[in-house]
């Protein structure tokens, strides 16, 4: 995996040094013409009309043209080339421990509330969504979450799903591609407000008098210029100064209009150039998956093509860009009523594409999103696809392990939680709570149709709830046993209103005395198991074990502890049965407390 991003890195800088020359130096050749041009219509005006060197000048020009053209071309790819870099050295920071520390982890969608978000690191700090996320756009951004969070896919989207984030991991270099072009937006909301414009059918004007007075006033302008150049005559000089004050007058007048009409438009051109070059990209690939040949059909191949679309688009923020400069706003609006002519362009594009705006920016954002699962295959050791069952309540995997440990100190276990509930009993430091979270938090990238970090995985669709990072509220005044007491309630509840949940409990009502806390233990697990859940608890109490004599649906798993000249070690491993030894004591005497 690192040698595969070293490899690139090394590539890209290659490719960067040889070039960087070259347009350099094309930039020099282009600024010696265009002094040798400048210098030979000079010497025009000075010395008179000389055919020779009106050829030169003609040549100069066209060489300066191609060079221009070619400079451009050269300038993007190295953009391309230096964009590419970037995104293959954060690919290679996932790797290591830096992924926790420079990227984002969304967040603006963190809720305590959520049922599993908090407990299973899904968002936030060191979450899943810092170590695989690779979406820049706000639409991407928010499909990655709610795949994460809100998955709710039927078996046949989930099957779709894998198919489509297994196809895009296996090309890293258009999966980099198409990121080095997202990534040109930012995660701001400036694309969501543009596309709320967009939608907007409202016209700019109903009258069909000043379409035509703003449509055609300025043809008449600039003939009354022309004219007065031309032949000298006064009258022709009054009528330009005329229809030029009352150009000025009407755009003055609508100049608030126009502004708030013209919105987010502005200022777009260079980000709308990418999404041209992205559906381009699309539209130039051969898919295999159904879901992406989908995206490709709905943003290539309808009769409304948004590649066409957005290139429109795009000319017109570029229009509407010359606003930004003050000099040639006073000019254009003139001469020409440049924002009228620039609003109309727009109603036009509206009125002819707005119903499909929305689906194009939401599928490129879906797109986005899927590319951030695909990511995993190159950043975490052993995944594969889970095998998706429709029947049964099963989880079953080999060498699962947690994804967010380091891939060269992470313990993998099998497991097989086929209807069952497991009391997973051991020693503090032993791995309980870690192995809870492996299990979740492979389930939720299970559901969102990614890969899992494991060998072989099987799984049902499940609802997930959780209750493990339990604190007290003082705002509220709710203590710790308190709080859990609320958290176990909503899992019973969901264990009723949903069969097919699984719950992930740590150290079952931590908060309260030994006497009690086994008491309700039983209880919750007798209910659980009563209402046909599955899931799996953690404790140290050794007496909730006997619970699995009781009920066939109770199992009991283990970790324990190996001691050795005054050390304690772990290996991480789940086994069969209640654990036997204990650690307190011992720990206790390693730090000093006890003699």
């Amino acid at each position: 995996m690192e040698t595969q991003f070293q490899k690139l890195i090394s590539d890209s800088e290659h490719i960067i040094k040889k070039r960087t020359p070259v347009f350099n130096a094309i930039g020099y050749l282009k600024a010696a013409l265009v002094l040798l041009f400048t210098l030979g219509v000079i010497f025009q005006f000075v010395k008179g009309f000389s055919l020779p060197l009106v050829f030169l000048c003609t040549v100069l020009l066209i060489v300066l043209a191609a060079l221009w053209v070619y400079h451009d071309k050269l300038h993007k790819a190295l953009n391309l080339n230096k964009g590419v870099l970037e995104i293959n050295r954060r690919h290679h920071d996932r790797l290591s421990s830096r992924w926790n520390e420079v990227f984002d982890g969304g967040d603006e969608f963190f809720s305590a509330d959520h049922p599993y978000a908090m407990d299973l690191d899904i968002v936030g700090k060191k979450s899943l969504f810092q170590y695989i996320n690779t979406t820049h756009t706000w639409y991407g951004r928010r499909a990655f979450a709610e795949s994460l969070l809100d998955p709710a896919y039927s078996i046949e989207e989930l099957l779709q799903r894998q198919k489509a984030i297994e196809e895009l991991s296996e090309d890293i270099g258009f999966h980099n591609a198409l990121e080095y072009r997202f990534s040109q937006f930012g995660t701001d909301k400036s694309i969501e407000k543009l596309v709320k414009e967009l939608k907007d059918k409202h016209v700019f004007t109903k009258s069909g008098l000043f379409r035509f007075i703003v449509s055609y006033m300025p043809i008449l302008t600039i003939l009354a210029i022309a004219a007065t150049i031309l032949l000298k005559n006064p009258y022709f000089y009054l009528a330009s100064a005329a229809l030029l004050s009352l150009q000025g007058l009407i755009w003055l007048g609508g100049l608030l209009k126009t502004s708030k009409y013209l919105g987010s438009t502005a200022g777009m051109p260079y980000k709308l150039s990418f999404f041209s070059d992205i559906i381009q990209l699309m539209q130039n690939r051969s898919f295999k998956s159904v879901k992406l040949i989908s995206f490709q059909k709905k943003l290539c191949s309808s009769g409304l093509s948004a590649f066409r679309a957005f290139n429109e688009l795009g000319k017109i923020s570029d229009r509407i860009n010359i606003r930004s400069n003050g000099i040639l706003l006073f000019l254009f609006n003139v001469l020409f009523l440049w924002d009228y002519g620039c609003a109309l362009m727009l109603e036009k594009w509206k009125m002819k594409y707005a119903d499909m705006s929305e689906q194009w920016f939401m599928i490129l954002g879906e797109l986005e999103s899927l590319m951030s699962f695909a990511i995993m295959p190159h950043i975490c050791a052993n995944t594969c696809l889970p095998e998706i069952l429709k029947e049964g309540k099963m989880i079953k995997a080999e060498n699962l392990g947690h994804p967010l440990l380091p891939n060269e100190t992470r313990v993998n276990n099998d497991m097989n939680l086929n209807d069952s509930i497991f009391i997973i009993s051991g020693s503090n430091m032993s791995g309980k709570t870690t192995f809870l979270r492996t299990v979740g938090i492979n389930l939720v990238l299970a559901q969102a149709g990614g890969f899992v970090c494991a060998d072989s995985m099987a799984f049902t669709p499940f609802s997930i709830i959780t209750s493990m990072r339990i604190s007290d509220d003082l705002n509220e005044g709710v203590s710790t046993y308190y709080a859990e007491l609320k958290r176990i309630k909503k899992i019973i509840e969901l264990a009723k209103d949903d069969r097919n949940m699984i719950f992930l409990i740590d150290e079952i009502f931590k908060g309260t005395n030994s006497v009690d806390r086994l008491i309700g233990a039983r209880t919750v697990i007798e209910k659980l198991d009563l209402l046909g859940a599955i899931g799996l608890i953690t404790t140290h109490d050794l007496a909730l074990c006997e619970l699995a004599n009781e009920h066939l649906r109770v199992l009991n798993y283990s970790f324990s502890e190996q001691f050795s000249d005054n050390t304690i070690s772990f290996d991480y491993l789940l086994r069969q049965g209640r654990s036997t030894s204990t650690n307190a004591k011992f720990l206790m005497k390693m730090v000093g407390i006890i003699e």
